[in-house]
């Protein structure tokens, strides 16, 4: 039953915002390395990443880096005929909207955002943390414990995460994907709406799969035990079902 599972953080925040989910996965037997955003937008970068990916039996994701596990599972598939486990929690496939894709944040609105980054990455950081924290009752002590984990950045990685946000559209990789793929979504999320949890069960494809739960778009961090064993619930049915 033990996985091989490669874990990739969102943006923003660095690897120790999903180190509690790491450990809650860990304790229930499976081997889980944990690595930061990379720029998907680069060629080379993409295929080095897609070369460590190859080792792993499950890719997950949060947030945008759920974006980019998808996109490694693509590539895996694409370049290797090897079907990765795919898990994305709070994340939306396209996260800014266009004409094919409205469920998103609008363009104007991320144009802002990227704008203030620039201006001021601490504030808007600052802003971003909050914004993952909110939708609950416990907003400000989560955003408390989100500060505390948060981790220096660094400004290259950063911007080229934000082009990633700006740019990837995975729909049709998630429409044509053949692997196993089961994505989670959180109903009071502030940055990816719970909508997209409709839109993809509405996707005619076989081993798709997702699930609506409470919570906020930190939820990986902040329900790290239940998110766990919801994963380790998953990857459990996939091999009762398929062996």
């Amino acid at each position: 039953m033990n996985q091989h599972i490669l874990l990739i953080t969102g943006w923003g925040g660095g690897t120790k915002l999903l180190q509690p989910l790491q450990d809650a996965l860990t304790q229930q037997g499976h081997h889980v390395e944990l690595i930061n955003i990379f720029n998907a937008l680069d060629p080379e970068v993409l295929q080095q990443q897609v070369e460590k990916a190859r080792a792993f039996d499950v890719i997950c994701g949060w947030s945008l880096g759920g974006q980019l596990a998808t996109l490694l599972a693509d590539q895996i598939s694409k370049q290797y005929d090897e079907q990765k486990i795919l898990i994305t929690l709070a994340s939306n496939p396209c996260f800014v909207a266009n004409d094919q894709w409205e469920t998103a944040m609008d363009v104007q609105t991320f144009q802002n955002f990227k704008r203030f980054f620039e201006t001021d990455a601490i504030a808007t950081l600052k802003k971003f943390g909050f914004m993952v924290c909110q939708g609950t009752a416990n907003t400000k002590q989560d955003f408390l414990t989100l500060q505390s984990l948060i981790q220096a950045q660094n400004l290259d990685v950063l911007r080229a995460g934000l082009n990633c946000l700006e740019q990837l559209n995975n729909v049709s990789i998630l429409k044509k994907y053949k692997g196993h793929q089961y994505h989670l979504f959180a109903k009071q999320d502030y940055l990816v709406s719970y909508k997209v949890e409709h839109n993809l069960r509405n996707f005619a494809v076989e081993f798709l799969e997702t699930e609506l739960i409470s919570g906020s778009h930190g939820m990986p961090l902040f329900e790290s035990e239940s998110i766990s064993c919801k994963i380790c619930q998953y990857l459990k049915k996939i091999k009762q079902t398929f062996g």
